[in-house]
């Protein structure tokens, strides 16, 4: 006969399991990724006129979320930026920031890029390249092979060193988005961000309790993925991941076999911090906010930072102005 505590000590147990299980919050869009930079100036211009955003807004960061994120009361100006539907915040802090980690790789654990929709590769890797900016790949754009879908690709860093990429895709591959789309330039939007992991298996598990979806993937090797990489013989396990909107950019789990390098991790006030805000409901805890929603800042298994923000019934679109 099982003793009456044991059997009550299994419950407690298989409880407090259930309670780790519980999804923290359903995703519903990513509103934008955010990124500290050393001069807004001059990243304006860069994301202006080398890859075709608009300026939104310009001004204060709110304090109670970079408190929230860590920053304590470092205070931090925002500039709030679009392609398409798609935002991107560069945030400056009132200290200056500690560099973009030197000889940085695509395979390293902080790596994080914004992939940017191109609906002409050539037209589009024709006017950022007049900006020189650094590059990543070498040869220029590549055409990933038919296992990869055909899509074509080009990384290269904007002037704090941050990892972006421009991306095409063929017919038949990509959301339905960006397929016939033409903007008023060669750039038409953010498809995702993508960030560099250890573990798929251990990332699908923390995101899927976000609410993200698995989307599709593939196993990327061979010269085109070497070029694109700037790496001798990368292989790379990509995982694309979606929230439960429609609207708005994707994240892309990138594990690379074996991995890159995993420290030291960038302190927080580094250009290499990036964060990724996204609208969610049913959150989980979290701090009040002072216009009634509540907000919690996390890091994945990887150390990439997120900020949730539980929108309670509201519009899943950022308020106008700095937000982030």
């Amino acid at each position: 006969m099982i003793p009456r505590l044991f059997l009550l000590l299994l419950a407690v147990l298989l409880s407090r399991a259930a309670w780790r299980a519980r999804p923290i919050a359903r995703a519903e869009r990513i509103l934008r990724v955010s990124r500290v930079v050393s001069d807004l100036d001059r990243t304006e211009r860069f994301y202006r006129d080398g890859l075709g955003f608009r300026t939104v807004s310009r001004g204060a960061a709110d304090p109670s979320l970079t408190r929230l994120l860590g920053f304590g009361d470092l205070r931090a100006e925002e500039l709030v930026m679009r392609l398409g539907a798609e935002e991107v915040a560069l945030v400056r802090f009132e200290r200056p920031s500690e560099a973009y980690p030197a000889r940085s790789r695509s395979d390293d654990a902080w790596f994080q890029h914004l992939a940017i929709v191109a609906h002409d590769m050539a037209a589009a890797a024709a006017v950022l390249l007049a900006r020189s900016p650094a590059t990543i790949s070498s040869g220029g754009p590549q055409r990933l092979p038919p296992r990869n879908g055909s899509v074509e690709a080009f990384k290269f860093r904007d002037p704090d060193g941050h990892p972006l990429e421009l991306i095409h895709f063929p017919p038949g591959q990509g959301r339905p988005l960006w397929q016939g789309s033409v903007g008023e330039g060669p750039f038409l939007g953010i498809d995702h961000s993508a960030i560099g992991i250890a573990s798929t298996a251990r990332s699908r598990k923390f995101y899927g309790r976000l609410g993200f979806r698995v989307a599709g993937g593939s196993h990327n090797h061979g010269a085109a993925q070497a070029g694109l990489d700037g790496l001798a013989d990368p292989d790379v396990l990509i995982t694309a991941l979606r929230p439960h909107g429609a609207e708005g950019p994707g994240l892309e789990l990138l594990e690379y076999r074996p991995p890159g390098r995993q420290t030291p991790w960038p302190p927080l006030n580094s250009l290499a911090t990036d964060w990724v805000t996204i609208s969610v409901r049913h959150l989980r805890g979290g701090t009040p906010l002072t216009d009634g929603r509540r907000a919690l800042a996390l890091r994945d298994p990887d150390g990439h930072r997120l900020l949730l923000i539980d929108q309670r019934g509201g519009t899943t679109a950022p308020a106008s102005g700095p937000a982030t």
